[in-house]
């Protein structure tokens, strides 16, 4: 996959973007020479590298200010840096759309091979249950869990893994129902090899070019709803430097003549969304070329 990535210009454009921000996630403050601070145990407050500044801390007298060179991206109505914001906000939505797409296809590619391969009644019941997820919007979903457990990281986690398994079951059935005739297939079960072994060794690993290009394309799609969720105010609980949070917070000053949280917000998302989306294009247009 390495390969194909530097072969694609458009994979390349994708991951600078997506690279930008993993860059300004890592190096925002010294928490990565003091790990403890991610999990806000630590007792004394990071010191800020690239941010500049605490996403919290507060300049009186100076909310709702232009950019300038004090402040890069100005700053929102409570007087707070939002470039510092947004630099510490790019952690949460790295580590939750990742980590939560990689669970996605943990559950979702075990049930589907498991659909795809032993096929019958098995498929049958599996898939109708992915259906009825599916029917759910996928909006509604994350707000139903969400509001029934509350908004926090892990939350979210579950929000977005229940609602991204289903598609990916269907993708991985698909593939298993195609690579359980191959030849090599039916050189595993003249061996005796079990169906664990086949499913896992021989059929998974065959389908994960497929796999991996609909994973960067859904990552995409949790940060995008990650966003959505701080948005509408359940995402990570204030003052958590919420992506979404920020655009909805600059929402509100848009008629006051200081759109800067709004615009600049939402531009970090599309950001990262844009940026996966073309590495998954890019992945997609060199895998093509050379099947």
């Amino acid at each position: 996959m390495f390969s194909l990535l530097v072969k694609s210009k458009v994979a390349l454009v994708g991951f600078c973007l997506v690279g930008f921000w993993i860059t300004i996630a890592l190096f925002a403050n010294d928490c990565i020479i003091t790990p403890a601070c991610w999990a806000n145990k630590s007792l004394q407050e990071p010191i800020p590298w690239l941010a500049r500044y605490s996403p919290n801390q507060q300049f009186r007298g100076e909310a709702m200010q232009p950019s300038s060179a004090k402040h890069w991206l100005g700053t929102d109505r409570n007087a707070r840096d939002i470039w510092a914001r947004l630099a510490v906000g790019s952690r949460p939505i790295l580590l939750l759309a990742p980590i939560s797409v990689i669970l996605a296809m943990l559950i979702g590619g075990t049930m589907g091979v498991t659909a795809g391969y032993f096929g019958g009644i098995l498929d049958e019941v599996l898939m109708r249950f992915l259906d009825a997820v599916l029917a759910f919007p996928s909006i509604l979903l994350y707000m139903v869990i969400i509001a029934a457990l509350g908004p926090s990281p892990l939350n979210i986690l579950i929000a977005i893994t229940v609602s991204g398994s289903p598609g990916i079951a269907r993708l991985v059935r698909g593939l298993a129902l195609d690579l359980k005739t191959r030849d090599y297939v039916a050189a595993a079960k003249t061996r005796g090899e079990s169906s664990l072994y086949i499913m896992f060794i021989e059929i998974l690993p065959n389908a994960r070019g497929p796999i991996i290009v609909d994973g960067m394309l859904r990552i995409g799609y949790a940060v995008f709803s990650i966003g959505t969720l701080g948005f509408l105010g359940l995402g990570l609980p204030p003052p958590s430097p919420d992506w979404g949070s920020i655009v909805n917070t600059g929402r509100q000053l848009i008629q006051l003549g200081r759109p800067e949280s709004a615009i600049f917000g939402s531009a970090a998302i599309a950001m990262l969304v844009i940026g996966f989306n073309l590495i998954s294009d890019g992945l997609t247009e060199e895998s093509n070329r050379y099947n």
